[in-house]
Order: C-alpha cells, then sequence, then structure tokens
C-alpha cells in the first residue's frame, strides 16, 4: 500500500480517468482507497491528510466519469 497526499493522489487518478484504465474503485472501512485496473493490477492508496469530505469528491469525480466505487462496511 501506498501512502500519499490527496494531491498526489489526485495527480495519480486524474489522467486514469479519462481512459479506460481503471475498472472500479474500492474505499475500505479504514480509509483505504484500491483503484482495480482493466488488466487485472491494483494499487491500494492510504491517503495519510484525507477528510472524509474530499474523499467523498474524488469518489463522485470516478463516478461521473463511468467508474464505479464500492463501499466497505
Amino acid at each position: 500500500m501506498q501512502t500519499c497526499s490527496m494531491m498526489d493522489f489526485i495527480q495519480v487518478l486524474k489522467p486514469w480517468l479519462d481512459r479506460d484504465y481503471i475498472r472500479k474503485g474500492y474505499l475500505d472501512s479504514k480509509g483505504n482507497f484500491s483503484l482495480f485496473f482493466a488488466d487485472g493490477g491494483e494499487r491500494a492508496y492510504r491517503i495519510d491528510d484525507c477528510t472524509e469530505a474530499r474523499l467523498k469528491e474524488v469518489i463522485e469525480m470516478m463516478i461521473e466519469k463511468g467508474k464505479p466505487v464500492e463501499k466497505g462496511e
């Protein structure tokens, strides 16, 4: 799992959103965010400076681009 800031995570995420590379996102109950890729790959991130509201913005951005996001209990 990679630890990063919200700004770093968004910079990584944005270029992938305009392609069909991301299959889905997953937010677990601990706040870890995983990205699942069309080629079967996966990356997990722990965003260390993130509020719940900011994370919700990321989820909404992904959904707007047609990328489903699942949430763990």
